[in-house]
C-alpha cells in the first residue's frame, strides 16, 4: 500500500504523539500543538468559506509570525497552494506577484497593510484580502474569521505530485519566477534535513530565518515533524536573536552568511553571554571561513554549512562531518565548514560539469557548473514554460552556480557562472577574494564585483562594511 508524501503527513504524526507540547512561542501567545492545530483546522474552514478551492493560491505577506506559520498547514490541507512572497519587496512587485500566481486571497501582516491598499487597483477583482493583525476598512479580521469558524473541513485526497507552494525567486534581470514545490519536494526534503541534522523533540528552534524563504527551508514542517518548538522573531537583530536565544532556552535556528556576520560581530557584551552550544544551519550563500571561526570559536556554537536553492526544495548538498575533521585547528576546520559538501542521502544525484557536460577533475581547481537530479527538483516554473525548459535540459536541473570539486567529493561555490570574473585571461572567483578580504579587522562585510577598466579586462572591486568609532556602519568602494 502505498500513500502520498506530504509534509501534512507529519502534522498528522505530531497531533497525535505531542499533543500538549508546545509548539509555538510568539511574544507573549504561547500555543500547544493542539491548540495549533486547532486554529489551521478553523483557517482551513473560513477559507473555504471564503470560497478557495483546491488548486487555489493564497498569497501572504508576513514576517515571522504565528499566522503565517499555521498558513503552512491551512492553506495545503485544504489542497490551495501557499505563495509566501517576500515582505521586503515594493508595493509594485507585491502587485506583479499576485496578478502572476493568481491569487484569490491575499493575507497580510499589519505592517503591510497600507502598501497593499496602494496597488488594489492592479489587483483583478475578486481578490478577498485578510489582516493577519490590526484591523482596517475593506481588509477581513484574521482572528474574528479564526474564532467564528468551526474546526471542522472538507479534506480533499492530495496527491504528492499535487503543488503544495509557489515560492517566487528574485528577480534581478527579469521578472521573479514562481518555483513550483509539490508536496513530495518538501517531504523529501525534509527527510533529508533531519537524517543530516538531526532535531529531537526537546529542541526549541528560532526563527531567524524568514518563512517565506523556500519555505523557511522547509523548517516550516521540519520543526513540527519532530514535535520541537517554534520560537518566533518578527525582527531580526542581533540584540534580539541573544536575547530570544538566552529568554527560550534556543537550541537551534537557521541562518543566511549575511545574519551569521550580524551575530559575529554583535557588541562583546552580548556574545560573553551567550548560551552555548546553539547549532545552526546556514545556506543561501557560501559563508567566509573567518566568520564560522569566530563564531564558533567565541560563542561556542556550532555550524553546518547546506546547499541549494529555491528550485530544488532547498536542500541538495550538507558539509558533512566527518572523525578526521575533529583533529583539525579551529580555523583549518572553517575552511572546510566554508565548504558546500555532498549530496544529502534524499536529494538525488549532483554532477559538476565543463561547457560540454563532462565531469570535471576533482582537484580544487577546475571550475564548472553545478547540476542536479533528484526527488527535490521543481516541478518547474509557474507559467513559464519557456524558463522551465532552459533551466531543465537533458534531465538535469541547470544551477548556473559555478563550483570546484576537492578530492574528498565536497563541493565549493566559487561563484554564480554569469559572475566569474575573467581578467587577464584569468578566472577569478569573488567568492574567494572576498573570504580573503573578510580576515582583515577592519572588513565586516564585502562584496566582490568586476568594473570596466581603461585597458579592457575588467577592475576587481570592492564594497566592504566597517564600522566606525560610534559603532555607526559605512560602506566604502575600493580596487
Amino acid at each position: 500500500m502505498e500513500t502520498p508524501l506530504t509534509p501534512l503527513e507529519f502534522a498528522r504524526r505530531t497531533r497525535k504523539l505531542y499533543p500538549e507540547r508546545e509548539a509555538v512561542v510568539d511574544g507573549d501567545l504561547r500555543l500547544s500543538y493542539e491548540q495549533f492545530f486547532d486554529r489551521c483546522d478553523a483557517w482551513s474552514t473560513a477559507l473555504q468559506a471564503l470560497g478557495v478551492k483546491q488548486g487555489d493560491r493564497v498569497a501572504y505577506i508576513a514576517p515571522n509570525t504565528h499566522a503565517q506559520l499555521e498558513s503552512f498547514y491551512a492553506v495545503p490541507q485544504i489542497g490551495a497552494v501557499q505563495v509566501p512572497l517576500n515582505y521586503r519587496l515594493t508595493a509594485d512587485d507585491f502587485a506583479y506577484l499576485i496578478q502572476h500566481s493568481g491569487a484569490r486571497v491575499v493575507c497580510a501582516d499589519v505592517e503591510y497593510l497600507e502598501s497593499i491598499d496602494s496597488i488594489r487597483s492592479k489587483i483583478p477583482d475578486g481578490s478577498t484580502f485578510v489582516a493577519l493583525g490590526g484591523s482596517k476598512s475593506g481588509w477581513l479580521d484574521y482572528e474574528a474569521l479564526i474564532a467564528a469558524a468551526p474546526k471542522k473541513f472538507d479534506r480533499p485526497t492530495i496527491l504528492e505530485t499535487d503543488l503544495l507552494t509557489i515560492n517566487y525567486t528574485s528577480g534581478t534581470t527579469s521578472k521573479p519566477k514562481g518555483v513550483m514545490i509539490t508536496h513530495r519536494n518538501a517531504y523529501i526534503n525534509v527527510v533529508g534535513t533531519l537524517l543530516h541534522h538531526p532535531m529531537t523533540l526537546t529542541d526549541r528552534y528560532l526563527w531567524t530565518l524568514p518563512m517565506f524563504h523556500a519555505n523557511g527551508w522547509t523548517f516550516v514542517w521540519t520543526v513540527t515533524a519532530i514535535g520541537a518548538t517554534h520560537i518566533c522573531l518578527r525582527k531580526v537583530q542581533p540584540s534580539a536573536v541573544f536575547e530570544k536565544i538566552s529568554e527560550e532556552s534556543v537550541s537551534m535556528l537557521c541562518a543566511a552568511p549575511t545574519v551569521l556576520i550580524g551575530i559575529a560581530h554583535a557588541p562583546a557584551e552580548l556574545r560573553r553571554k551567550a548560551r552555548r552550544g546553539v547549532r545552526v544551519l546556514t545556506a543561501g550563500a557560501p559563508p567566509a571561513a573567518t566568520t564560522i571561526e569566530r563564531i564558533e570559536g567565541q560563542l561556542g556554537w556550532v555550524i553546518t554549512q547546506a546547499y541549494g536553492l529555491t528550485e530544488t526544495s532547498p536542500f541538495i548538498t550538507i558539509c558533512e562531518a566527518r572523525p578526521e575533521h575533529e583533529k583539525l585547528l579551529c580555523a583549518e576546520r572553517s575552511v572546510i565548514k566554508a565548504c558546500q559538501g555532498v549530496e544529502l542521502l534524499t536529494s538525488g544525484e549532483l554532477r559538476v560539469v565543463d561547457e560540454e557536460g563532462h565531469d570535471i577533475p576533482q582537484n580544487g581547481e577546475a571550475i564548472g557548473e553545478i547540476i542536479v537530479r533528484g526527488n527535490v527538483v521543481m516541478k518547474g516554473y509557474y507559467n513559464d514554460a519557456k524558463a522551465t525548459a532552459e533551466a531543465m535540459r537533458d534531465g538535469w536541473f541547470h544551477t548556473g552556480d559555478a563550483a570546484v570539486v576537492h578530492s574528498d567529493g565536497y563541493v565549493e561555490i566559487r561563484d554564480r557562472l554569469k559572475d566569474v570574473i575573467i581578467s587577464g585571461g584569468e578566472n577569478i572567483s569573488s567568492v574567494e577574494v572576498e573570504g580573503v578580504l573578510l580576515r582583515h579587522p577592519a572588513v565586516q562585510e564585502v562584496a566582490i564585483v568586476g568594473m570596466p577598466d581603461e585597458r579592457g579586462a575588467p577592475r576587481i572591486c570592492g564594497l566592504r562594511s566597517r564600522r566606525d568609532r560610534d559603532g555607526n556602519r559605512a560602506a566604502q568602494l575600493r580596487s
